[in-house]
């Protein structure tokens, strides 16, 4: 049995290929331009077990070589800590380590999702990529208002717009307030668009995701955004062993620093999905304005922490919450 690591990249892959005693037996740099090539190789090594990183980009070489392997694993980057620690890094030693880690099955694995996760991700995330530009050209609409002393509240309604036309701006700066504000407009039907797809989407979920969208619809204030990035980021549920697991992977857990036996606590680690954490954040803020219950926990932690580590405990204790149901399938009690 051979094991290959693979060290990929956006133009080449960097391989190598070593026995069950860890002797490198091959080495050998491919082009990602060339796919028939990188087939011809694996399919000459005859028996083989493969690793390759999860990176953004991975998808299409598990798709090549998953066919001819015995075992395709996918490692996880931030555990593989040796690789990233070492002195002496380059994609020939990447590979190696790679190898000689699968060789000893050692290799920390991570979580592939399934193409239907992987769509409705790129639909969730392509959503709030838009709306960043949006808020950037509405920041930049303001900057230059800014200027002339115009930047008037609620621009960006009806009658905001309105009077936006009206506002006394020197001919070069009108011509970019209006270029931004007709991409702005363009921006805003994209958003409906996508959310309209996104409708679409949920509307042919298979059953299980179906439920999983009924019980996370059940909390108060949370609505359709909400449940679309919770479970586009989360992807299968069942991955995770514990509520702490899902935190940590939301970056929502308290790191430490210790030393000489004492610890010092530290803030989150902001690890993991950030757009996992904004959803919750958000989410959090929602609930402790408008369910007494949650409000409660809130102004409790906020007098012992203050508030912006209350919000953050609040988006913890209820990602533990959102756990709990899509695991037992159970809709929301208030007052459980």
């Amino acid at each position: 049995m051979n094991f290959v690591g693979i060290d990929l990249h956006k133009k080449s892959i960097s391989l190598c290929v070593v026995d069950p005693a860890r002797t490198v037996l091959r080495r050998k740099t491919l082009s990602c331009a060339d796919p028939k090539a990188i087939h011809e190789f694996f399919a000459s090594l005859g028996e083989f077990q493969a690793v390759v990183e999860a990176t953004s980009s991975y998808e299409w070489l598990w798709q090549l070589i998953e066919p001819l392997a015995d075992r395709l694993v996918l490692a996880h980057p931030y555990k593989l800590r040796v690789i990233a620690e070492s002195t002496k890094k380059s994609d020939k030693l990447d590979a190696q380590v790679l190898a000689e880690f699968l060789a000893l099955d050692m290799i920390p694995q991570a979580y592939r999702p399934t193409p239907r996760q992987r769509a409705h991700r790129r639909l969730v995330r392509h959503r709030l990529f838009v709306l960043d530009e949006q808020k950037a050209v509405r920041c930049r609409i303001r900057a230059i208002l800014s200027e002339f002393n115009a930047d008037i509240p609620k621009l960006f309604t009806q009658r905001g717009l309105q009077l936006l036309q009206e506002i006394p701006l020197d001919p070069q700066a009108r011509f970019v307030v209006d270029r931004l504000t007709a991409q702005w407009r363009s921006l805003e039907e994209e958003v409906h668009t996508i959310e309209e797809e996104l409708q679409t989407f949920a509307e042919q979920a298979p059953t299980a995701e179906a439920e999983a969208r009924a019980v996370l619809k059940s909390i108060p204030r949370v609505g359709p955004v909400t449940i679309n990035v919770v479970l586009s980021e989360l992807g299968d549920i069942r991955r995770f062993r514990s509520a702490k697991q899902v935190c940590a992977y939301a970056g929502l857990v308290p790191g430490y620093r210790e030393s000489g036996g004492k610890r010092k606590d530290l803030g989150i680690t902001k690890q993991g999905s950030p757009r996992l954490r904004w959803a919750l954040i958000e989410t959090a803020w929602r609930m402790v304005l408008h369910v007494p219950r949650w409000r409660a926990v809130f102004e409790r932690l906020a007098e012992q922490r203050g508030k912006k580590r209350a919000i953050t405990a609040v988006a913890r204790r209820l990602l533990c919450v959102m756990t709990a149901m899509l695991k037992t399938g159970q809709a929301y009690r208030l007052a459980a």
